[in-house]
């Protein structure tokens, strides 16, 4: 990514030993304002599911939409419906591990609940399927007991497996885009978070 700042709005230093508080002042400011473009970004990296079928009766951006849609008429609260949209978010990179890219960008925004829903939805989804493909679709059991076990089992039960309707009148993203934005404005659990704790 280009960085058009001229050499006097940027760190001075060439090994981070030599740092001072000017140059991270300057590199806190730069954060501050880039990750105000947060959700923008995450928005246009879901755009990527959309027309990605993948054999499924309905592209990947419209089960995301759907889900979403189904647990806010459901009444569920904007962390969740946030959750809820993004949880696939991660099959463009993470073909092999999905469910943990969306869980780590999640992860900074939301409760430790829903972080563990979002991280763990791939192996709950499975007792809808695995069997069909000769792997196990208990393996959500092994989770027996956790104490967010029966959270990730409702929602993937009442959201996620259902979600794939093409007849379904589901929010468009723009319905959603709010709601993304002020579940991201701040972190509530983040190694970074001071840094964004100025005015946004």
């Amino acid at each position: 990514m280009s960085d058009d700042t001229s050499l006097h709005d940027r760190a001075q230093f060439t090994a981070m030993v030599e740092g001072t508080q000017e140059d991270w002042t300057t590199i806190a400011t730069h954060f501050r304002d880039f990750s105000k473009g947060l959700p923008d970004r995450v928005l246009t990296h879901l755009k990527l599911l959309d027309g990605d079928y993948g054999g499924f009766p309905v592209d990947r951006l419209e089960h995301s939409l759907q889900t979403a849609t189904r647990a806010y008429r459901d009444g569920r609260d904007e962390p969740y419906v946030v959750t809820a949209l993004l949880h696939d978010i991660g099959d463009t990179l993470g073909s092999f591990n999905h469910p943990e890219i969306a869980a780590a960008m999640l992860r900074p925004f939301v409760s430790e609940q829903l972080h563990w829903i979002a991280h763990n939805h791939g192996v709950f989804q499975g007792y809808y399927y695995f069997h069909y493909l000769g792997m196990d679709r208990d393996l959500r059991e092994q989770y027996r007991g956790h104490p967010h076990f029966e959270a990730c089992a409702e929602f993937c039960e009442k959201y996620d497996q259902a979600a794939f309707d093409p007849n379904y009148d589901s929010a468009p993203l723009e319905f959603f885009a709010p709601m993304v934005a002020r579940v991201m404005a701040r972190p509530i659990t983040s190694t970074y978070g001071p840094m964004a704790a100025s005015d946004r």
